[in-house]
């Protein structure tokens, strides 16, 4: 008895410490108005002293949450034309669907409502092979969907439901460009097929990438989808398309992807950024599809060795490029890849091509960072100005942008 008391204190008083410092990512209404001041005075630091809530504020705080959002959440359950396989991805990286009911051919995975129309917003891998689809709210309605739309690249897919419009409750979007490591972070999602699970946690980190489109089969070039949020929010199998709130109920981001050994959480889960998703869903329910920007190059992060060995300085930064596609548009303006061959680490490699050291403007240190911008920052046809090192010299040249070729062979960090 002696050792479950102190257990309890130790972990109780564990609890105080951190509602100290989750308060100050909690909206102000939720932050207790009268604060005891320590009994001690303290000298002032430069960093404030964290603001303390009470346990009774903080769970309010995820009751209204829970109780706004919940209604938006829905379970979804395809049968698929052939049993679902789990994806082989690099790291361990294991998607969220692939939760295998009593039939092989059954799956699971969770959604939300978008809009009173029944649009419904689900990770792309989710639908991806179903013949049929059914679409479970949290009251226990379950109807019928059909895809309206699909893009692998970024893995979301639009499913539409025919329910009165009273009956849907669209969530909101936050600005996921402002989020920041830190500030908390709420899944809800159908883990193992637990109906309308709300798991907790913090932004782990940003800028993330996963393989989009991925297959064991593919050929050919491959992408990713960038600036993915990375949470430790328990997120498991079932969880896929479901939402990444913050602390105010809004949504940042669509949960994808865990990283794990055992394809369950490990405290590493990913989830696809609002940005990405306001910009993808909007073309998919108009026209079912979304084209990427895309200038047909395939390379890599300039580092301190593959520098070196291009004579460049040894913290120079940029995104070497390593292959030029033939008649795409860094084709057309005239782009250079790597045709001189070197040694790094005992590998054989290629350098020599341009290094992109900014794109309209915009520094470029990694090659993430050009995948992201022309993610968050362009659309087909723009024409984008990239400033390149050329044997050591800096010009510029300007690139109009295409629309990434949709061939079932696509998607690594190292293409676009």
């Amino acid at each position: 008895m002696k050792r479950k008391v102190t257990f309890t204190l130790i972990v109780a008083i564990g609890l105080l410490v951190a509602l100290g410092y989750a308060a100050s990512f909690l909206p102000a209404s939720i932050v207790a108005a009268a604060t005891q001041p320590p009994a001690v005075a303290v000298q002032s630091t430069a960093l404030s002293a964290p603001k303390f809530a009470s346990l009774a504020d903080l769970e309010t705080a995820f009751e209204n949450i829970y109780a706004q959002v919940n209604p938006s959440v829905v379970l979804i359950q395809v049968v698929e034309n052939q049993p679902s396989i789990a994806p082989n991805i690099p790291g361990n990286r294991g998607f969220g669907f692939g939760f295998p009911q009593q039939q092989p051919q059954q799956a699971l995975g969770s959604g939300f409502v978008w809009d009173t129309q029944g649009h419904i917003v689900t990770n792309n891998h989710v639908i991806a092979g179903a013949s049929s689809i059914s679409v479970t709210f949290a009251d226990g309605t379950t109807v019928p969907g059909k895809v309206v739309g699909a893009d692998p690249d970024s893995d979301l897919a639009v499913v539409q439901v025919n329910v009165p419009a009273s009956q849907l409750h669209p969530v909101q979007l936050a600005d996921s460009t402002q989020i920041k490591v830190g500030q908390i972070a709420i899944a809800i999602g159908n883990p193992f097929g637990e109906q309308n699970t709300m798991t907790t946690g913090i932004i782990s980190a940003l800028g993330r990438s996963l393989p989009a489109n991925n297959s064991q089969t593919q050929q050919g070039p491959t992408y990713t989808i960038p600036d993915v949020i990375q949470t430790d929010a328990p997120i498991n199998p079932g969880n896929s398309g479901g939402v990444l709130l913050n602390a105010e109920g809004q949504v940042v981001g669509v949960t994808s992807a865990i990283e794990s050994p055992v394809s369950a959480s490990s405290g590493i889960g990913f989830a696809i950024p609002a940005a990405i998703v306001q910009k993808v869903v909007p073309a998919l329910i108009q026209t079912g599809h979304y084209d990427h920007p895309y200038i047909g190059i395939s390379g890599t992060t300039l580092d301190p060795t593959l520098a070196q060995a291009m004579n460049l300085k040894a913290d120079q930064r940029g995104a070497l490029v390593i292959d030029v596609t033939p008649n795409s548009p860094a084709d057309k303006a005239g782009l250079r890849g790597s045709t001189t061959p070197a040694t790094i680490n005992g590998s054989q490699v290629r350098v020599g091509g341009d290094v992109i050291i900014a794109i309209d403007g915009q520094p470029v240190k990694t090659f993430d960072d050009l995948v992201a911008y022309l993610a968050s920052s362009t659309q087909v046809n723009q024409t984008v100005t990239l400033t390149i090192l050329r044997n050591g010299s800096e010009q510029s040249v300007k690139v109009t942008l295409a629309a990434r070729p949709t061939s079932p062979t696509a998607l690594n960090s190292s293409n676009n």
